[in-house]
Formats: C-alpha cells, structure tokens, sequence
C-alpha cells in the first residue's frame, strides 16, 4: 500500500508538470537490433541471429531525464557526448521525449555507445564503444557553470554516475556544494566502489552489489551489508540511504532506522535502467516533499513497471497510473475528479488499452433505478465515467428545491459503488465540454432517451464511438422519491399527538 496515496495521485495527475529535476552525469546512446534466432553458425558454435529492425534510445543518466520526463516533470540532462552521429540521434530522442538538453560536446572522444543484440527476448551480445575520463578542463568549466545557473529554478538535482569520467570528485564536491547551498535536494546513483566523494548528497542510491563493494561484506549477509550502510549515513554527512535490493525491494537507512519497501511482483524481462527508473521517481518524490517512505514505495512500483519491458524504456506517467489503479479503486476520494484529472486517468486507461463509457445526470438521492443504469452501462466498456450536474446546474434545472444532495456528497456516494471507475462534475446545462474533452468509446442514457435526444451522440460518432440507449427501472426517480416522502411526513402524526405509552421505547 502506498502512504499518502491521494497525494501521490494529485502529483502524477498533474502537480509534477511544474516540478524541474536537473540531472548530471554519463550519457549514453543504448542500440538495439532485434532479431530472431532458429540456428546455430555452421562456422563456428554461436546462434546466427537474423535481425529483423534496430532501435535507439537515451541510456545512462540520459535515461534517468527520459524517466523524469516520461512522469510528466521537466527534466534538464548535463553531461559530455561527441561531436558525432550518435550525438545527433540521442538528442534527438531526447528532445522528442521532452527533455531539455544541455549536452556539453567534446571533440576528443566519441559518444558512449552500447550496442546490444537480441534474439527473441533473449540478450545475445553487447558491444560498448566508449573513451572514459580525460575530458579536458574547460569541458567541466563549461558543464559544472551550466548546472550551477540552473540551480536556482531547480527542485532537485540528480548525479547519474556510471563511472565514465564525468562526475569526478571536484565536480561532485562542487555540485553537491551549490545544491545545499540552495537547499535543493541531491540525489545519487553511484557506480564508484568509495562513496566520499558523495559526501553531503541527500541520499545516495546505490543497489546491493555496489553497497556489499564500498562496505568489503558480501552481498549473501543482506542485513550486515545494511547495516554497514547505516554505518556511512553520518560519515558521509547523508539525510538516508536508499539501497535496491533486486527481488526484495528498496530499502530505507536513517542512522538509526532501517524500512524495506518490498517489492512489487512482476514479470521480469530486462533489469536494464531499473535504476534509472528507481532514482528518478525518488528525485521527483523528494521534490515533492513527500516522506522517503512514501517515495521508496512509489520507487519500487515503476521498477516493477521498468523491469517488465525488454531494453531501457522509460517508465511513462500513464503506466505509472495504471499499475496503482488496484489501490486507487478501493478509495472513493481517488475517484472524483477534475476534468484536468479526468483527462489523465482516462489517457492511462487508454494506454492500458481500455475503452472507456460515459454516462451523466444529476443523481441526486440514488435509487435502484440509477444502480441498474450504472450496472448497465459498466457492462458496454472497461472503465465507467459518470459526470454530474454541479448544484448550480441541478438547481437550474429542477428548481431552487434541488438538489436534495450537495455536488460533493453525490460524487462521494457514486465513486463507492463498484460499477463507477470515475467521477467528474460540469457547471453547464449539458456534459458536452466533458464528452469532447475525453473523447468516451459509448455514451449510454437511459430508455426515456432515444439516440437524437443524447448530448454527444453525433461526437461520439464521430471518433467512431457509438451510443447505447439502456431499459430504465419503470417507478422510480428521484422527483417520485422527494414527492413520497413529503406525503408521508404531512400524513405522520406530530409528537403532540403521539400518547405517551407509544413512546416507551420497544
């Protein structure tokens, strides 16, 4: 279960667009040539491998800014490349993805390059092409002013080191520096086998088999190499230490307390950029002020997501929002929305491939007949939007009596029934601007309607939707209910009239 759960949701709905993570580090060019194997080499005992496309895609802390962004955040990357081909096509990538680029290029050295080949699912090979360290001194003049005039619009910065000669101990020192200096956290995702030249970072977030290297215990003993990182949270001035631990989850080390986060069960098909992954949502979560319990657990769900994927994909905002949708469900309050929310659970829900169904009406004092067009209308698609009437709107429909039941409490009442996926409310006489907005699969209203009297119906069909007109529960409605219930109290002798033998209590 994840804590502050409404919070977490209110962020990747919408609040971490305005949230900017700067990101330093090793860049990288990930290639991929994707094949299919139904041999072996007749000169020699390899499988041939026919390939059948090739892909690329940002790696190395390009990858961690491909995440940030990917989560709906603004995410700015550093570092060196070359001044070459594979240079172009990252950046290109990058910026199709979103991420601002202040790539610093460097003549001497070609751009690090990570060639893999795959049969089927299977990694066949890799070929890395790569010159770590000897960048000149005025490359790291050029990047470490970058970052540091970009500090103050930041809400994070993160230091992506994968030990090829970018983030040295004078850059890290320098950067860690200006970030505290700002108050701006800063994470780490080391690769050195020391951490000191992280000292003072927020946290560093190293996984189990770098943690066992910088403490010299093995990595079988978990909880002595947790330990051990406890040991280092005061030495190396840290607020927490996060630490991966693969299958068992994330673990949490303040000085003198330790939480794991376990991991969530998924299908494992590529454990490549899981870290990348697990340290961007952390950035973002601190960034955000929630508690590191919370954003360890946040962590451990997009590792799932990350890890199910062949290659380094980036986890996107939508499958981020899909694979919490089990915990969403069971909370009402996560169910009323915004149109703007609105919007991005339903782009999740397509994503996931779900068609989406759109009913609306006051719905003021439920009744069977309303359970029964829910129930129907669920039945038509995956997922269940129903929009209704804002108290202004009721009110200007139905009369200064109505509604009986505020805005806020019949939203409340219809997310708890399990047919409802969502609930959003519209202050205008029609839900028209709601249906435009998220473009539902079908419309359903009840049998009193026929198809030209629907709000939406010609939209709908527009997009290739369609509109199901469902059998109504003959007797009942909401004016009928409001109408029994005002003869029943006229009829209902008052207390005056009541002798006092049918008041001793039953």
């Amino acid at each position: 279960m994840i804590q502050d759960l409404h919070r977490v949701i209110q962020l990747i709905e919408g609040d971490w667009r305005n949230t900017r993570v700067l990101v330093v580090g090793d860049i990288m060019l990930d290639q991929y040539i994707w094949g299919d194997v139904d041999r072996i080499s007749p000169e020699a005992p390899v499988p041939v491998v026919r390939a059948a496309h090739r892909t690329e895609q940002p790696g190395g802390a390009a990858n961690v800014a491909m995440n940030i962004a990917g989560l709906g955040a603004k995410a700015t990357l550093f570092g060196f490349c070359g001044d070459d081909a594979e240079r172009d096509a990252l950046v290109t990538c990058l910026r199709n993805a979103g991420v601002a680029e202040e790539i610093t290029p460097v003549a001497s050295h070609s751009t690090t390059t990570k060639l893999r080949i795959l049969g089927g699912k299977q990694q066949m090979l890799r070929l890395d092409t790569e010159q770590t360290g000897g960048y000149p001194a005025d490359a790291y003049e050029a990047l470490m002013a970058k970052v540091e005039a970009a500090l103050a619009g930041a809400h994070a910065v993160v230091l992506s080191d994968y030990a090829k000669g970018v983030l040295t101990e004078e850059v890290c020192r320098r950067l860690i520096s200006a970030a505290r200096a700002k108050r701006v956290p800063l994470l780490v995702d080391p690769k050195q086998r020391s951490f000191s030249r992280y000292r003072g970072a927020t946290t560093i977030c190293p996984n189990l088999a770098e943690l066992s290297a910088t403490s010299g215990l093995s990595p079988r003993d978990v909880d002595a190499v947790l330990s051990a990182g406890q040991k280092l949270i005061p030495e190396l001035d840290l607020e927490c230490m996060t630490a991966t631990l693969s299958e068992k989850g994330i673990a949490l080390l303040r000085r003198d307390s330790k939480y794991i986060a376990p991991a969530v069960a998924q299908q494992v098909f590529d454990v490549s950029g899981a870290g990348d992954t697990v340290i961007a949502t952390l950035a973002l979560a601190v960034a955000s002020g929630l508690e590191m319990e919370t954003a360890v657990q946040l962590a451990n769900v997009a590792a799932g997501i990350a890890v199910s994927k062949v290659g380094t994909v980036p986890v996107s905002r939508d499958e981020l929002l899909t694979s919490l949708m089990p915990e969403i469900e069971l909370r009402a309050q996560e169910k009323v929305l915004s149109l703007d929310q609105m919007k991005v659970r339903a782009s999740a829900w397509r994503s996931a491939g779900q068609s989406i169904v759109f009913t609306n009406g006051c719905f003021d004092l439920l009744h069977i007949g309303h359970i029964t067009l829910l129930e129907d209308a669920r039945r038509e698609g995956d997922r269940l939007v129903v929009a209704i009437n804002s108290d202004a709107s009721v009110c200007a429909l139905k009369g200064p009596a109505r509604p009986i039941v505020g805005e806020r409490e019949r939203g409340r009442i219809l997310a708890a029934l399990a047919a409802v996926d969502a609930v959003v409310v519209f202050g205008e006489p029609t839900p028209l601007r709601v249906i435009e907005a998220l473009r539902p699969n079908v419309i359903v209203k009840g049998g009193d309607y026929s198809e030209e009297t629907v709000v939406g119906a010609k939209e709908v069909r527009s997009w290739g939707g369609r509109v199901k007109i469902v059998p109504t529960v003959e007797g009942f409605s909401t004016t009928k209910l409001i109408a029994r219930a005002l003869i029943n109290t006229s009829d209902a002798p008052t207390s005056a009239s009541v002798s006092p033998a049918s008041r001793v209590p039953q």
